[in-house]
Parts: C-alpha cells; sequence; structure tokens
C-alpha cells in the first residue's frame, strides 16, 4: 500500500468519525445542513418517533424524566439513574396531510359550518403522526363532531373500538385526554379523536347515543381515570369496587399494597420501600 492510500483512507475514516459525533452530540451543526440535532431530534429520539429527511418538526413538551419508575430522595438502584426521556407531543401538522385525511377533514369542517359552528373552535389542531390520523376535539363539539362522523355518506365512520384515558399531570390545563378510536367499514379507514380536559373540572360529554357500544368503555374510564362523561345513562365503577377512593391509573395515584414473604424474607409493600411520586 503507497503512502498516499494510506492517507486518503486515515482521512475516510476521520471523516466518518466526526460524522458520527455529529449525529450524537447535541449543539453540533452540519456545514451543509445547517440544522442543530438538539431538541426535536431529541425528543423525537425518547419517544421512538420516526425522523423524516429534512424534518424540522418542533414538538410540544410537556414533560422531562430522569431516571427510571419516578424516584426521588433516594439512589436509583435500577440501573437506569442517568436516563433523560422527555414526554412530547406531535404539533398540528400542515397541508396537505396526504391521502384520504385532507378529503375527511374538509368534508367535517363543510358540515360544522353548515351547523352554525366555528371549525377553529370545535377542531383544536389536525396531527398526522405515524400515517395515522388524528383529530382534536373541544369537548362541548365532541357529540356533534361524533354524530357527524358516523352519519354523512362520505365519512360513515360507523363504528367506535372504545374511549381509553391518559393522565398528563404536567400538562397544564389538559392533565386528562380521552382517546376515541373510529372505524369506517364502509370505506375502511381509521381515524383517532382524542379530547382533553383540565384535572379540577373532568367531564366530557358522553358519545354513549351515538355510539352505544361506549358505553362500558366510559364506565371504565371513569373508574380507571376519573373523567366524567355527562349523560352517560349508569356512570358506575365496573372493574373497582362501589365505594373505592380515587382512579388507579392516574399517574398521582398513590402505590400500596401489603407485604409480601418469600422464602423467610419479608418484601416490604412499594409505598413503603423508597420515595415515589
Amino acid at each position: 500500500m503507497s503512502e498516499t492510500d494510506g492517507a486518503n483512507k486515515a482521512d475516510d475514516k476521520k471523516a466518518e468519525e466526526q460524522d458520527a459525533a455529529r449525529t450524537v452530540k447535541p449543539g453540533a451543526t452540519d456545514s451543509d445542513v445547517g440544522q442543530k440535532a438538539t431538541a426535536a431530534a431529541l425528543e423525537a429520539g425518547s419517544q421512538n418517533m420516526p425522523a423524516e429527511a429534512g424534518a424540522r418538526t418542533r414538538l410540544e413538551v410537556v414533560e422531562t424524566r430522569r431516571g427510571m419508575f419516578g424516584v426521588e430522595g433516594s439512589g436509583d438502584t435500577s440501573g437506569f439513574g442517568g436516563l433523560v426521556s422527555t414526554v412530547a407531543m406531535p404539533p398540528a401538522s400542515e397541508r396537505p396531510y396526504g391521502g384520504w385525511f385532507d378529503e375527511v377533514v374538509d368534508i367535517l369542517v363543510e358540515i360544522l359550518r353548515e351547523k352554525g359552528i366555528d371549525p377553529d373552535e370545535a377542531l383544536e389542531k389536525v396531527v398526522v403522526d405515524r400515517r395515522e390520523l388524528t383529530i382534536f376535539v373541544a369537548r362541548e363539539h365532541l357529540p356533534v363532531v361524533c354524530l357527524a362522523l358516523r352519519d354523512d355518506q362520505d365519512l360513515r365512520f360507523e363504528l367506535c373500538l372504545g374511549v381509553s384515558g391518559v393522565h398528563f399531570p404536567h400538562d397544564a390545563g389538559r392533565e386528562l385526554h380521552a382517546v376515541y378510536h373510529l372505524m369506517s367499514v364502509t370505506h375502511n379507514r381509521n381515524l383517532r379523536l382524542e379530547v382533553t380536559c383540565p384535572d379540577d373540572d373532568a367531564r366530557i360529554p358522553s358519545v354513549s347515543d351515538t355510539y352505544p357500544g361506549n358505553d362500558w368503555h366510559e364506565r371504565e374510564t371513569w373508574d380507571m381515570f376519573g373523567i366524567v362523561f355527562e349523560g352517560h345513562p349508569d356512570l358506575a365503577r365496573s372493574l373497582m369496587p362501589d365505594d373505592w377512593v380515587g382512579h388507579p391509573q392516574r399517574k398521582d395515584y398513590p402505590l400500596g399494597g401489603i407485604p409480601v414473604e418469600y422464602k423467610g424474607a419479608v418484601v416490604p409493600p412499594p409505598d413503603s420501600r423508597r420515595s415515589y411520586h
């Protein structure tokens, strides 16, 4: 091998190392693109969100978590003490959304206007993420939106697969989310609706009149997350006893339990082992 070939290989190796360093080092800038590998890239990485070529999406960060299992005030013996992850929401998508997404949103906007409802007030944002269409709906307009999605001949989302709750304690004013999965059997399409409400006013209108199968799903979401579905025919607990205090799947629900004896050793209940939040 000549000295020239050796020098070229050394230069190529050095260039590869620099490229790799720019990929993982926060704040590094690509001289050709000029985009910093911070904020959106790191947020997306912690959420396992697919990166798009050339995208500079700015995510809505709700919370930054450190360590594992919410340990506070004591050493983290899990081995994940240095873990830093963000809880981030994708922002509103820009048009065109692609495929049939634009058609569905346009028809829904047209129906709302015909009913005298301002679409900008009823539809908070439209998000296309992971090839899924999600429409964020203001809670007071949820029944009208669901009825339109079910009955319009060009929409025909006849089936609601249920509603599930999500609790984001740090999403101020929007701590509780209700997520509805709709399906159009006629057009073979799937759509997500997401509705939020504050912790101190956890009320969302029931859609059990439009989608009767949601009766039990709303009961379970009330039971686990404490979201009151107004207008529900019989909003009672479905999993926990009727006199149970609290809603177990909320993130601020205290851990409890009983001591467990195993081969002569006693393992204390979770709430007395260390300081969790």
